[in-house]
């Protein structure tokens, strides 16, 4: 008797979701439609953000992440633009690069703000011989002057009159002492170089 060559039976597949169809579901708020996506798509969005982030923990917060993207806008997949796996892909791609971006943003505010706190303090000597220096050109400045325009600023500004009492001491019109307050301060101006 001749026996025949077993048969091998090949192990039943697996039927594969149609995502598509599946997000329209969710998008209707079904359950069970998002469990199905769930059981498809999480472990290659795990991936492809563990792939970005390196990170476990992280990956792991992104993909949850992703996926409730998945589940909030599953109305807005649109199967005429690419398939439903591309989509979850794209959008698990771009939330690990804001992750990276936001990640890489905070390193450097925090650079910056270390670098901020070494900055050294205050330095008083610096700012007194600053002042002593400005002090001496105001004075070399204000010595520039005629005699008239010396008088009028000194009262007017280091004595704090007004222009008309500047008029009533000096015993001339209120133009004339204005006049002189204003030639003055443009000589003054003029050699401290002061702009605008």
């Amino acid at each position: 008797m001749v026996r025949k060559p077993a048969r091998t039976v090949a192990p039943a597949r697996a039927a594969v979701p149609d995502l598509g169809a599946l997000l329209a579901e969710v998008a209707k708020g079904d359950h069970d439609a998002f469990a199905a996506v769930y059981d498809a798509v999480a472990g290659p969005v795990l991936g492809l953000v563990r792939s970005v982030l390196r990170d476990p923990a992280q990956s792991e917060e992104v993909a949850q992440e992703v996926l409730l993207d998945v589940w909030r806008q599953a109305a807005r997949y649109r199967p005429e633009r690419g398939s439903a796996m591309a989509w979850v892909m794209t959008m698990a791609h771009r939330r690990a690069v804001d992750r990276v971006r936001s990640a890489q943003a905070s390193s450097d505010r925090e650079r910056r703000a270390a670098l901020l706190d070494r900055t050294p303090p205050f330095d008083e000597v610096t700012e007194q011989v600053e002042t002593r220096l400005e002090r001496e050109q105001v004075r070399r400045c204000v010595g520039s002057l005629t005699p008239r325009q010396r008088e009028s600023v000194t009262l007017a500004y280091y004595r704090g009159l007004t222009y008309r009492e500047v008029a009533q001491l000096l015993s001339l019109p209120l133009g004339t002492v204005k006049t002189r307050l204003r030639d003055g301060l443009i000589r003054l101006r003029d050699c401290l170089g002061v702009t605008g």
